[in-house]
């Protein structure tokens, strides 16, 4: 099982974990803000870009179950997501930095259909890991240009 598992600790770092969450799937009930311990903890079900993009067409293609875990959060504002309703289904589109006073900032998860996450951070600490073995997928995100 090829289990991947990356740290961010820097803007750049987190531009890698952007790309490897792109069209991860989640839903509303998946996301756990721990105010108290300052972390924001999220299930997703990401699509394997790594063996996706290796040149060799697939008619299979492959998602994993990924913890997805900020820390040093401060605060956490939403748009567009409502906790009423649980089961709605977000699509992650990328995840952005933007720097306020280094190394503080603001940590945006931007989803489809305009929903996003804003975390305000002291510093960026952000880690993924796959749990899990992978399954099978028969369709590969598509975006429009």
């Amino acid at each position: 099982m090829d289990t991947l598992k990356l740290i961010a600790l820097d803007e750049e770092d987190l531009q890698i974990l952007s790309a490897h969450l792109q069209d991860s799937v989640l839903k509303v009930s998946d996301i756990d803000y721990l105010a108290a311990e300052k972390k924001l903890v999220l299930g997703v079900n990401r699509f394997v870009w790594e063996l996706a993009d290796d040149g060799k067409r697939h008619r299979s293609f492959e998602r994993r179950r990924t913890a997805l875990h900020f820390g040093q959060v401060l605060s956490l504002k939403a748009t567009g997501i409502d906790r009423h309703y649980p089961d709605d289904v977000l699509s992650v589109l990328a995840i952005r930095f933007i720097v306020t006073e280094a190394p503080s900032g603001f940590i945006e998860l931007v989803f489809a259909a305009n929903k996003a996450l804003r975390l305000e951070v002291e510093a960026i600490e952000a880690q993924m890991a796959d749990l899990g073995p992978a399954w099978e997928t028969q369709s590969r995100p598509e975006h429009e240009v």
